[in-house]
């Protein structure tokens, strides 16, 4: 394709480590002054092409546009969060403005910024606070056989991934992020810091063609002049799985104060008794298993009445256990009904609120999602946002929201294959309430072994265990296990994996490494190098699948630094263990605290 003009690629602009790969990043103009920026691996091999450009009320800045003018500088920040994949962040990113305009005068700024684990552009109208965009000419152009996980859109983000390839997908709209394999390179496109002062996206896609056009959720976006950041995650799966660039691109937190902000894990009753938030006894039941096996919040789900619940939350208090409340949309979708409902439950002792079927990523939508931050931030309410959009760095600017769901999670059954993608897909970009550990509910197709291991192959802030006291009662290795498991980390390495067939983390909290394996189709052995976890040696507690559904089976052994873990798992198996120094492996229960 004929370019008549080409910018130089950004590759010098941050000192990188010597064994870094930072994607390059090109804008090269097209026929017809349209440019693109054109992304490829360190050694210039095509990843993705970006076709740029946005269309206002009164401009159509798209076409027959040409270069006035860069600037460049670095960005570094350093940022702590709440949640995610590790606590204490540093962002390193490149920037370059490239100040573009037609030949009417009018004027366009492409912002892009390139980090070692990918790159993001921007678009900004100088001069400008206010402006209705009408649509951008922003798609994404791959190579036509580059394997793809994609999400079918809905606005709730609740639909099965489908493995396919970038050309052969069926015609029809796709939500982020959506994952494509180049050669060796993986590329993840999502969006980052998309908020009110905007509105969300998706891909809109024909088949047997390799390009993803982006499609606004309005047809008109009352805009500050300028837009999120369409963002591109790149690199060798580990890269791109322990990427932080969605954050790094968020405005900062809006909070001074964090220290009532609390992750952990979570009681519920929904999926394994769906009447059971009516029921005050049953309620009951299990906040006494929260107090037992220290977890630190209960959730009444959809059902609870306002006639026994403060009498809940002072039982559950008086264990030291904290309450969080479910609530639709629309009991909180005006300042005064937020106001009334958020006094009142705080009044009671409330430490959180779960806000379920949002379904919208229109700018409206944005805007409430910004508001009850806001208040919620105000009443001192941690939040977890269900049936709506995903994360785009919302929990760096508001450190008090815990997790989002927006992906199909165990109240869906999803089948065990799911497990294996969404590590790699809709949990890059932030915490992920997938309510793990269905045991005795459920399609029952992953192993308990595998059900075990989620909480340390997903993050969430907050980790809604889904099943009932019972059932983890009736497994006590398991669930011993699970109270080990903390909801934040100091650390997280992709150990190994394949999107699709199996997937084994490693989260570091302190002193104790966690292991999390999963596979998903027939069986197999799974095997954990330790080299990169530190210099040992190791104490080693396992759980493994024991008969049939019944517990885990529980070893214990002794690891070298450059040791392996390696076990034969059952079809849909995995495993788990916790890691500790061992010369520390000496609590009541080893590496169990």
């Amino acid at each position: 394709m004929k370019t008549s003009h080409c910018l130089a690629a950004l590759t010098a602009l941050v000192a990188m480590p010597a064994f870094a790969t930072p994607p390059l990043a090109t804008v090269v103009f097209h026929d017809g002054g349209r440019p693109v920026l054109s992304i490829t691996d360190p050694q210039g091999a095509a990843l993705v092409d970006a076709t740029l450009g946005l269309r206002t009320a009164g401009s159509d800045l798209t076409h027959d546009l040409r270069l006035i003018g860069t600037t460049q500088r670095n960005l570094t920040e350093n940022y702590r969060m709440t949640t995610g994949k590790r606590l204490v962040r540093s962002a390193n990113l490149a920037e370059t403005r490239y100040a573009l305009q037609n030949d009417k005068g009018e004027k366009l700024d492409v912002v892009v910024r390139v980090a070692n684990d990918g790159v993001a552009f921007r678009y900004e109208l100088p001069g400008t606070t206010q402006a209705t965009v009408t649509g951008e000419a922003t798609s994404y152009t791959l190579p036509a056989d580059a394997r793809a996980w994609l999400l079918p859109y809905d606005p709730s983000n609740e639909k099965e991934r489908i493995q396919t390839s970038a050309a052969a997908a069926p015609s029809g709209d796709y939500g982020y992020p959506s994952l494509f394999l180049t050669g060796q390179r993986y590329v993840l496109i999502t969006e980052a810091n998309a908020d009110g002062r905007y509105d969300g996206s998706r891909l809109s896609h024909v088949a047997n063609a390799p390009r993803y056009g982006l499609v606004l959720a309005d047809s008109r976006v009352e805009s500050t002049g300028v837009t999120p950041w369409r963002t591109v995650i790149t690199g060798d799966l580990p890269t791109v799985t322990e990427s932080t660039l969605v954050d790094d691109l968020a405005d900062p937190s809006k909070l001074t104060d964090t220290t009532w902000v609390k992750p952990g894990r979570v009681a519920w009753s929904w999926i394994s008794d769906h009447d059971s938030p009516k029921d005050f006894e049953r309620q009951k039941v299990f906040v006494d298993f929260a107090a037992a096996n220290r977890m630190p919040f209960v959730l009444l789900d959809e059902g609870w009445s306002d006639s026994w619940a403060p009498q809940l939350i002072r039982y559950a208090n008086a264990k030291h256990v904290d309450v969080l409340m479910w609530f639709p949309w629309t009991k909180l979708d005006t300042p005064a009904k937020r106001e009334a409902w958020f006094s009142r439950i705080k009044g009671w002792g409330a430490k959180g609120v779960k806000i379920d079927f949002m379904g919208s990523d229109s700018q409206a939508r944005f805007r409430w999602y910004d508001d009850t931050l806001a208040d919620t931030a105000r009443f001192q309410l941690m939040v977890n946002f269900h049936g709506g959009t995903i994360p785009h760095g919302l929990a760096r600017t508001w450190p008090h929201l815990m997790t989002m769901e927006g992906v199909r999670g165990a109240e869906n059954d999803p089948p065990a294959v799911g497990n294996t993608i969404q590590p790699f897909t809709r949990n890059v970009v932030g915490s992920m309430d997938y309510t793990p550990v269905a045991l005795d509910v459920g399609k029952k197709e992953a192993s308990i072994a595998h059900e075990i291991a989620l909480p340390i192959v997903f993050e969430s802030g907050w980790t809604h265990l889904a099943d009932s006291p019972e059932a983890y009662q009736r497994r006590p290795n398991a669930l011993m296990f699970l109270d080990q498991i903390p909801t934040v980390w100091d650390e997280t390495r992709l150990i190994a994996g394949t999107p699709g067939e199996d997937a084994i983390f490693a989260r570091r909290s302190g002193d104790r490494w966690f292991i999390g394996a999963i596979a998903a189709g027939p069986a197999r052995r799974l095997s954990v190098p330790l080299s990169s976890l530190g210099v040992g040696p190791w104490r080693a507690d396992i759980v493994r699948d024991g008969m049939g559904r019944g517990d885990v089976a529980r070893e214990s052994q002794n690891v070298t630094a450059d040791g392996t873990l390696s076990f034969d798992v059952p079809a849909n198996g995995g495993f788990a263990a916790i890691l500790c120094p061992a010369a520390k492996g000496q609590f009541k229960y080893g590496c169990y605290r």
